[in-house]
Order: C-alpha cells, then structure tokens, then sequence
C-alpha cells in the first residue's frame, strides 16, 4: 500500500483520490486557526509559491481534535486562511487525524514515520510538558500530538519524513527542496 491508494474528504463534500499527486512532492498538514502554530501559514504559502511550479503540493486537512481550535465550518476556515495568509494551496475536509473516526490517510501516515520528539527549546519544552499532563505514555506512540504535524512524501510516494509543529520551518523547506 502507498500513499496513492488513500483518498480524503474535500470541503465540497467530494472525495479526492491521492494519485493526483502521483509524482509530486507532497507535504501533509493538519491545521488549525486558532492555535500558536497557526502562523505557520504564511511559510506554507512561502514554500507552496517558491516551489509549486516544481511541483511542490500542499495538503492541508484542517482538525479540530487538538484544544478546539478549528472551531469553524469549512467555508469559515478557508475564508481565515485566504483573507489572512493568501493561502492558495487545497484544502480539505476537516478531519480527524487520531481515534476512532481519523482519516485511513493518517492511519498510514502514522504508521510510516511515527513520533520522534519535539526537538529542542521553549515550544518544544512546552509540548512536551502538555502532553505529559494529557497521555504520560505520549512519546511511545504514533499519535499525532497537536496541530501543524507535517508528512513530506517524495515523487515516489514514499513517507520521507515526519516534522512535530515545533521544528523548525527553514529545515522543512530544506527537506522538500532536496526532494525537488
């Protein structure tokens, strides 16, 4: 099985399969629009603008699983994102990325590249901090632990590489540019 053999709920009500991206760059996120890494955005579109042409694609499936904060309809949130960081890249259905009801997209994704930690500094001390409080076992299991985790799949649909919302975006540009 590969990443080409999942499909994900658009905001319209359809069903996109993911062999449209069959020989892409592909960069996984789920999202939200009112947490601390919803700034996040504007370096998406950064990437999604300097290298779509290359082709370069964004996913953002918006959650709300995580503290609430993608509160809105999937009009509202597309509205945010347009209005505040011109986002052009596609977005999806939101969705649930962990449980019962998540998406069999992230039940692969997860079982590719599961969690390697937050990495070092504040946020990262911060999450894990959190975390510890909400599931003490959190750092042995795949779970996706808050909004903005990142999947970079390669041309070949190949699960490259898992980034926590902590890391740093210079070093996910790094990753999908080497992969172009």
């Amino acid at each position: 099985m590969t990443i080409y053999n999942h499909s994900v709920p658009t905001a319209d009500g359809g069903e996109e399969s993911l062999k449209k991206y069959e020989g892409k760059v592909l960069l996984v996120v789920n999202t939200a629009t009112g947490c601390g890494f919803t700034p996040q955005y504007k370096e998406l579109e950064s990437m999604y603008e300097e290298y779509h042409d290359r082709g370069f694609e964004i996913l953002d499936i918006p959650c709300n699983q995580f503290a609430g904060q993608t509160p809105g309809t999937d009009e509202e949130i597309r509205e945010f994102c347009t209005l505040k960081y011109n986002t052009r890249f596609p977005q999806m259905k939101k969705s649930d990325v962990n449980g019962e009801n998540e998406l069999p997209l992230y039940t692969f994704l997860k079982s590719q590249k599961g969690f390697e930690g937050f990495g070092k500094g504040i946020k990262a001390l911060a999450m894990s901090a959190m975390l510890a409080k909400i599931d003490p076992d959190y750092k042995n299991n795949p779970a996706i632990k808050w909004n903005f985790t990142k999947f970079l799949v390669d041309r070949q649909g190949n699960v490259v590489a898992r980034f926590e919302p902590t890391a740093d975006m210079k070093k996910v540009e790094q990753a999908v540019a080497a992969l172009l």
